[in-house]
C-alpha cells in the first residue's frame, strides 16, 4: 500500500501555475478577513470557510448542518464542507493575478538567476521589471537589436519612426516572454564551447551561466516559472487572527501583506476593464509587483513595508529564517506534552539511578497510566469517571500511582544541554514538596548546583522508549565522559572532604602504635572510643602486618568484597578517588561501579558531617615571614627604578624586571604560607583534598593578592601586597576591580560565542554516523607522544603515547624490534593491557586507523573510529559520532579564554588564544598575521630592500622563490640554512591553506588536530583526538574542479570527493578524458552549507539563498543526516532508528491480554470523546486535550 509518510527522498522545485491551482481549494477574491459584527469569516475572503474549511468541527458556515453525522456533506446553502476544523491548517487558496509578476528570490538573489539566464545585469533587469525601460522582444525588419533597452523617450521616437514593425514590452510580462523564448539546449552547447576559449572574468561568468542552464535542463523546471501568474495563499490557521481581551484583534503580518496584494490586484483588474490610460495601468502593475515582493521577502528590495508601529512586517521568507523561523522554532525542536519543570534540590539518600519526583507532578505526568489502571482494577467503570477521580485526587489514586511508576524511568534535562549527559534517565521516587531531588553525583555532568537551578522532566511513553531510556540513558550507565573516557561521576566537595578526613593520618592521636589482628577489632576499638580515626596503628591483614589508620580500615570495609581490591592504604583526595572509580569501572563495569559510588557518597557525607569542618578567621594563618619577603622585594624594585633613571634600561626591560620580581615574591609568600599551615587546618584540608578552592585562592586570602591585570589583559606592575584577611586599601581595591569587571564581561560573551561554535560544529558533523564494520582502507596515520623541548636532549612529555593510542585499531602488525615476534596483529584494538607490551619494548610510533583516512562514502566505519569512549568498547554501528564529537569540542568552549593576550605592555604580536583561535582553525580562516612558509626545498638567502626583509629560497635546480617579511617579524631561519618545503620561515600561526597547497591533505589534517588540541590543553581540558579528527574530516570532503574533461562537472564547481571519483570512473570506462580537481579546505560554516541536503543547509543559515538554489536545481534530499529526518518527522537514521535495528521483532510472551486491554482502552477513550462531541459538551474535551 502507498503510504504518504513512507518515502526515501524529498525533491524541491519551482511550482508551475497549473500546480499552484491544483493545490488550491478556491480563489481568494476579496481582501476581507472576518465580519466584525458576527465574527465569522467573510465569503471569498482570506479566511473564507468555503475555500479553507469550517472554523468549528462538524459545523457549516450557515449552521444548517451541525454534528458529526453529517460528515463529508457540502452544504447547499453556504458551500462549506462539514468536516474537522483542523483542515484549515492544510487547505490552500490562490490569487489569480491580473498581470504576471516576478518572484523576488530569483531576480534579486545573489547571483540573480534571471539575470544569468538572460545575460543581463540585475540593475538592467530591475529597470525592465519595475517599468522604467522597455525591452525589444522582436525587432522585426527594423535595425533594432533583440533584447535592446529603450527609455520612454527612445521608445516613443522608435514607435513614430517604425510604427508597429517591432514588438517591445516592459514589466514581468516582457521578461516572461524573453524567458520563454530561450532555447536552453543550444545555449548549453554554446556556453560549453565558449568556456574553453574564454579567460578571466568572462570565463567565470560563462561558467556561472552554464551552471544555471544545466540546473534548468536537469531539473525539468521551466525558466518562465520564475514569473508568477498565480500566487498561493497559505492556510488560514498558519496566519491566524485572534481576538484580544479589549475586543481588538491581533493578526499575523501575512494577512496584511496578502490584503495589499489582493487590493492592488482587484484595482488593476478594474482599471484594465475600464481601459484606463497606460501610465495609470503601469503604475498599478508596478505597485502590484512591489506588493508581491513584500509578501515573499519584505525588505529585500527598497524600504520594507512597515506596520502600524513602524515595525517591518514579517513576510513568508521571514517565517522560515532565523531562530524564530519555522525551521529552528517548530521543526528542529518542539514543545512536548508529558513534561514538567521545577527547582532542584539535593537528595543525598537517593541511589545513583534514582530521582525524587514531587507527588503532584508525578500524578499529572502519569495521568493516562493511572486512569487505565483504575479502570483495569474495577475501581471505576469508564475512562470519564477515572479522569474525574484523578482530578479530584481521591486517596485510592496515590496507591495506583505508586504501582504505575515502578520501573518506569523519567528523563531529567537541565538547560543548557551542552553535551549528551545533559539529559539522563532516572527511576522516580515519590516525594512530598514541590522540588525535584537529584543525586549529588550527577551534578557534575549536568553542571548543576542548588542555588535555584531548574530542571525539566520528560516521560518516555512507549515500551521502546522506556527500554532505551533504561538501557542507554540511565545515569548509572553513563559513568564515563564521551569526550575523553574518564569517569564523570566522581565524588566532589563534601564527599571528598569526608573521605580525606577519614583516610588522613596524624601524629600523637589516641591509640597510636597499637596492633590489631582483624578489621572488625579495629572497628570495635574505634566505636568504643579507644582509638581515634586518624591514629597510626598496625593491622594484621592477609598474613602480613601493615601500618594504617582506623579510618582507612573503615574505608576498605565499605568496598564491596566481590570487587577483590587489595587493601587501599593511602590518603584519599579527589584524584585518588577518581583513579579508584576509573579502575573499578575498567575491571567491573557499570553496575558494580554504581554501587561503589553510592557507598563512597554515603561514607563521604557521614564523615564530612563527623569532621565538623568549619572556617573561622583564626584558620586564615598569615605567614610570619611575609613582611621580610616584601621588604626585600621593595629594595629590588628600588634598584631597578634607579637603573632606569640612570638610563641603563629601557622602559620595556624595567617593566619585565618588575613583573618578574613581584611574581617571584608572590610565589615566596605562597610557599611561606603553606609551610605555616597544619595538615588538619580546615582550609588546607579542603584545598589539599581537592574538595573546594585552590592554592591561589588561599594565597589571596592569607598570603598576598599579588599582580593584577587591567582590562586589556596587560599585567599592572603595581602588586596588591595585602591579603583579603588584612583588607585592601582604596587603591588596591580599585586595581583589583579593574580587571575583575573585564572577567565578568568576558564570561558572558564567551558563553554566546561558545554556543554558536557548538551549533556550527553540530551542523557540519550531524550526518557522521557509524555505518559499517570496515571500509577496507589501507591508509593509516602514525601517532606518537606529544612532547616539548625543555633544554638540550631533554624532553617533557605533555601527552603520553598511551593516551593517543589506547582505544584505536592497530593498522598493521606490531613487531618486536629485536626478535621480530608479532606483538599485536593488524586490526586489534589497543587497550590498557596490550599497551603494556608496547611500552616494554620501547616502541614510540604506532600506525593506527583513523577517521581521517576512512573510505566510507557516508559516515565512518567501526574500525577507523575505534573505541566508544563512553562505554570503553568498540563503537557500535549507528552511533552518532559526529554529534558526540561536536559536543565534546563545544562543551568545554565556555572554559576557554576569549582574550588575545598582550605580553608585557608592548603589543608586538597579539597571540590569539582560547576560543577565537579554535574558531579561526575550524573556520579555516587565514590568520591576520601569518607565518611565511617555504614552497620548495632549498637554501636560504637573506637581504633587505625598501624597508622589508627579503627571504630567498634557492633550490638545487636553480629555481628561486622570494618572500617579503616585515621588519618586526621574527625570522626562524638563518642565512645559508637548508630548508624543506613547508618549513616556517617566520614566526606566527600558519595559514592552513598554505599547508594544504604545499604539503597536501595529510599534513593539514595533522596541523589542525594538533593546533586545536594545543589550545584546549593550555586550559587543562582533555579531549580525545578522534573527536577533532571527525570535524577535520568534514572540512576536507570537497574538491574543486579545475578542468572538467569529458565529465558533466563544471570548472570551479565544489563537489564531494566521492562524487568526483565516481564521475571520473564513469568517463574512464568509456576511454574519455577524466576531470582534474584539487582538494579544498572549507571552514565549518561553508562545509555545512555545502552539504548534499538542502533541508539541513536551509535550517542552518542563509535559508532563502539555500532554498532558491535548491529549487532551481530541482535538488533531491536523500535524507541521510539527522536534521533532515527530524525536520520531516521521521526517525533519525542512527541508533535504534536505523533500518537494521527497526526490523527486529519483539516476542513478548507473557501478557497477550494486556495488549488487547490497551487496544480496548484506546478504543474506549476515542469513544468517550466521540460521545462528548455528539452531546455537544465540548468543555471536558478541550481540558483533556490541553492536559
Amino acid at each position: 500500500m502507498f503510504d504518504v509518510n513512507n518515502f526515501d527522498a524529498l525533491q524541491i522545485g519551482l511550482a508551475s501555475p497549473e500546480l499552484i491551482r491544483a493545490w488550491s481549494r478556491g480563489e481568494v477574491k476579496k481582501p476581507e478577513t472576518i465580519n466584525y459584527r458576527t465574527l465569522k469569516p467573510e465569503r471569498d475572503g482570506l479566511f473564507c470557510e468555503k475555500i479553507f474549511g469550517p472554523t468549528k468541527d462538524w459545523e457549516c458556515h450557515c449552521g444548517k448542518y451541525k454534528r458529526i453525522r453529517f460528515k463529508g456533506i457540502v452544504c447547499d446553502k453556504c458551500g462549506v464542507e462539514v468536516t474537522r476544523s483542523k483542515v484549515r491548517r492544510e487547505r490552500m487558496g490562490h490569487i489569480e493575478l491580473a498581470t504576471p509578476v516576478s518572484h523576488i528570490w530569483y531576480f534579486k538573489g545573489v547571483p540573480s538567476r534571471m539575470g544569468l539566464l538572460l545575460d543581463m545585469s540585475p540593475r538592467t533587469l530591475e529597470k525592465i521589471l519595475y517599468f522604467a525601460f522597455y525591452v525589444v522582444i522582436d525587432p522585426g525588419d527594423t535595425p533594432l537589436k533583440k533584447w535592446q533597452l529603450l527609455s520612454e523617450m527612445e521608445f516613443r521616437e522608435r514607435r513614430e519612426e517604425y510604427g508597429n514593425r517591432f514588438r517591445s514590452g516592459m514589466g514581468a510580462e516582457a521578461v516572461k516572454e524573453l524567458l520563454r523564448s530561450l532555447d536552453l539546449v543550444t545555449l548549453r552547447k554554446e556556453l560549453r564551447s565558449s568556456i574553453n576559449r574564454l579567460f578571466g572574468q568572462k570565463k567565470k561568468k560563462a561558467i556561472k551561466r552554464l551552471g544555471v542552464v544545466e540546473a534548468f535542463l536537469t531539473s525539468g523546471n521551466k525558466p518562465e516559472w520564475m514569473i508568477l501568474d498565480v500566487i498561493p495563499v497559505i492556510p488560514p490557521d498558519l496566519r491566524p487572527m485572534v481576538q484580544l481581551d479589549g475586543g481588538r484583534f491581533a493578526t499575523s503580518d501575512l494577512n496584511d501583506l496578502y490584503r495589499r496584494v489582493i487590493n492592488r490586484n482587484n484595482r488593476l483588474k478594474r482599471l484594465l476593464e475600464l481601459g484606463a490610460p497606460d501610465i495609470i495601468v503601469k503604475n498599478e502593475k508596478r505597485m502590484l509587483q512591489e506588493a508581491v515582493d513584500a509578501l515573499i521577502d519584505n525588505g529585500r528590495r527598497g524600504r520594507p513595508v512597515a506596520g502600524p508601529n513602524n515595525r517591518p512586517l514579517k513576510s513568508l521568507s521571514d517565517m522560515l529564517k532565523g531562530k524564530q523561523g519555522r525551521f529552528r522554532q517548530n521543526l528542529l525542536g518542539k514543545r512536548v506534552d508529558y513534561s514538567g519543570r521545577s527547582v532542584i534540590i539535593v537528595g543525598p539518600h537517593l541511589k545513583l539511578h534514582q530521582c525524587g519526583l514531587p507527588k503532584e507532578m508525578a500524578l499529572e505526568l502519569f495521568k493516562p497510566f493511572v486512569m487505565k489502571r483504575l479502570v483495569d482494577k474495577g475501581l471505576v467503570h469508564n475512562i470519564k469517571s477515572a479522569k474525574r477521580m484523578v482530578e479530584r485526587v481521591r486517596p485510592e489514586v496515590w496507591d495506583i500511582l505508586e504501582e504505575v511508576i515502578k520501573e518506569h524511568p523519567v528523563l531529567l534535562n537541565r538547560a543548557p544541554t551542552l553535551h549528551r549527559l545533559g539529559i539522563q534517565a532516572f527511576e522516580p521516587i515519590l516525594i512530598e514538596g514541590k522540588a525535584i531531588q537529584i543525586h549529588p553525583l550527577v551534578c557534575t555532568p549536568y553542571n548543576a548546583d542548588f542555588d535555584g537551578d531548574q530542571m525539566a522532566v520528560h516521560l518516555p511513553l512507549s515500551a521502546g522508549a522506556q527500554a532505551e531510556a533504561r538501557l542507554l540513558m540511565l545515569s548509572s550507565n553513563n559513568i564515563l565522559l564521551p569526550a575523553y573516557g574518564n569517569p564523570v561521576l566522581t565524588p566532589t566537595q563534601d564527599m571528598v572532604l569526608g573521605m580525606n578526613y577519614l583516610t588522613i593520618d596524624k601524629d600523637g592521636a589516641k591509640g597510636e602504635g597499637k596492633l590489631f589482628t582483624s578489621m572488625e577489632e579495629v572497628r570495635l576499638a574505634y566505636e568504643f572510643g579507644y582509638i581515634e580515626l586518624q591514629a597510626k596503628i598496625k593491622l594484621m591483614h592477609k598474613g602480613e602486618i601493615i601500618k594504617t589508620t582506623p579510618g582507612r580500615v573503615i574505608f576498605n570495609e565499605f568496598i564491596p568484597e566481590e570487587l577483590n581490591f587489595p587493601f587501599i592504604n593511602e590518603t584519599m583526595d579527589k584524584k585518588a578517588l577518581s583513579r579508584f572509580v576509573a579502575k573499578c569501572h575498567r575491571l567491573h563495569g557499570n553496575a558494580k561501579t554504581a554501587i561503589l559510588l553510592d557507598n563512597i557518597k554515603d561514607l563521604g557525607f557521614k564523615y564530612a558531617t563527623k569532621s565538623a569542618t568549619t572556617i573561622a578567621v583564626e584558620d586564615v594563618v598569615i605567614p610570619k615571614s611575609k613582611k621580610e619577603i616584601l621588604g626585600k622585594a621593595e629594595e629590588e624594585v628600588g634598584e631597578v627604578e634607579n637603573f632606569f633613571q640612570c638610563g641603563l634600561m629601557t622602559d620595556d626591560e624595567k617593566y619585565k624586571k618588575i613583573i618578574k620580581i613581584w611574581s617571584d615574591t608572590t610565589e615566596k609568600v605562597k610557599n611561606a604560607m603553606m609551610e605555616d599551615l597544619s595538615r588538619l587546618n580546615p582550609i588546607n584540608m579542603m584545598v589539599k583534598s581537592g574538595a573546594r578552592g585552590n592554592i591561589d585562592q588561599m594565597r589571596q586570602i592569607a598570603g598576598m593578592r599579588g599582580l593584577m591585570a587591567d582590562p586589556s589583559g596587560r599585567i599592572l606592575p603595581l602588586p596588591i601586597k595585602a591579603n583579603l584577611r588584612e583588607g585592601l586599601t582604596v587603591l588596591e581595591f580599585f586595581i583589583s576591580t579593574h580587571g575583575a569587571r573585564k572577567g565578568l564581561a568576558d564570561t558572558a560573551l564567551r558563553t554566546a560565542d561558545s554556543g554558536y561554535l557548538t551549533r556550527r560544529l553540530v551542523d557540519v558533523a550531524q550526518d557522521v554516523i557509524i555505518r559499517e564494520y570496515d571500509c577496507g582502507t589501507n591508509n593509516y596515520i602514525m601517532t606518537s607522544a606529544v612532547q616539548e623541548e625543555l633544554g638540550e636532549n631533554e624532553m617533557n612529555v605533555i601527552v603520553p603515547l598511551s593516551d593517543r593510542a589506547i582505544g584505536r585499531i592497530v593498522a598493521m602488525d606490531i613487531v618486536h624490534p629485536d626478535t621480530g615476534e608479532i606483538l599485536l596483529k593488524e586490526g586489534t584494538m589497543m587497550d590498557e593491557d596490550k599497551f603494556v607490551l608496547i611500552e616494554k619494548v620501547n616502541i614510540t610510533n604506532l600506525p593506527i586507523r583513523s577517521t581521517l583516512v576512512c573510505r566510507c562514502k557516508h559516515g565512518i566505519c567501526q574500525l577507523c573510529y575505534g573505541r566508544n569512549l563512553a562505554t570503553g568498547r568498540l563503537v557500535e554501528i549507528g552511533e552518532t559520532v559526529g554529534i558526540i564529537a561536536a559536543q565534546s569540542i563545544g562543551e568545554p568552549g565556555t572554559q576557554l579564554t576569549l582574550r588575545t593576550f598582550h605580553y608585557g605592555g608592548a603589543a608586538v604580536a597579539d597571540i590569539i588564544q582560547g576560543l577565537p583561535r579554535v574558531e579561526e582553525l575550524f573556520e579555516a580562516r587565514k590568520p591576520r598575521v601569518h607565518a611565511i612558509i617555504s614552497e620548495i626545498d632549498g637554501v636560504v638567502r637573506l637581504s633587505e630592500e625598501k624597508g622589508m626583509r627579503r627571504i630567498i629560497v634557492q633550490s638545487v635546480s636553480g629555481d628561486e622563490k622570494s618572500y617579503y617579511a616585515a621588519f618586526n617579524s621574527r625570522l626562524k631561519v638563518k642565512n645559508g640554512e637548508v630548508v624543506q618545503a613547508g618549513v616556517q620561515l617566520t614566526d606566527g600561526p600558519i595559514n592552513p591553506h598554505d599547508i594544504l597547497r604545499i604539503k597536501g591533505v595529510d599534513e593539514v589534517q595533522k596541523y589542525l588536530v594538533e593546533e586545536v588540541q594545543f589550545v584546549y590543553r593550555q586550559q587543562g581540558v582533555d579531549i580525545n583526538d578522534k573527536h577533532i579528527e571527525v570535524i577535520v574530516r568534514q572540512m576536507l570532503r570537497k574538491v574543486k574542479v579545475e578542468e572538467a574533461g569529458d565529465t558533466d562537472l563544471l570548472p570551479g564547481e565544489l563537489v564531494d570527493s566521492y562524487t568526483f571519483v565516481e564521475a571520473n570512473a564513469r568517463v574512464m570506462t568509456e576511454k574519455k578524458q577524466p576531470a582534474v580537481a584539487r582538494p579544498v579546505l572549507l571552514g565549518i560554516t561553508k562545509a555545512s552549507l555545502a552539504t548534499d541536503s538542502f533541508l539541513s543547509a536551509a535550517s542552518f543559515q542563509e535559508t532563502t539563498r539555500v532554498l532558491t538554489d535548491a529549487a532551481i536545481r530541482g535538488k533531491v534530499d536523500p535524507l541521510i543526516g539527522l536534521k533532515e529526518n527530524v525536520i520531516i518527522g521521521k526517525l533519525i537514521p542512527a541508533g535504534t532508528g536505523m533500518p537494521r535495528y527497526r526490523n527486529i521483532k519483539l516476542d513478548i510472551i507473557e501478557d497477550k491480554d494486556e495488549e488487547e486491554d490497551t487496544e480496548e482502552y484506546m478504543g474506549e477513550l476515542e469513544k468517550t470523546y466521540e460521545e462528548e462531541d455528539a452531546e455537544g459538551d465540548m468543555e471536558e474535551v478541550i481540558q483533556d486535550s490541553s492536559s
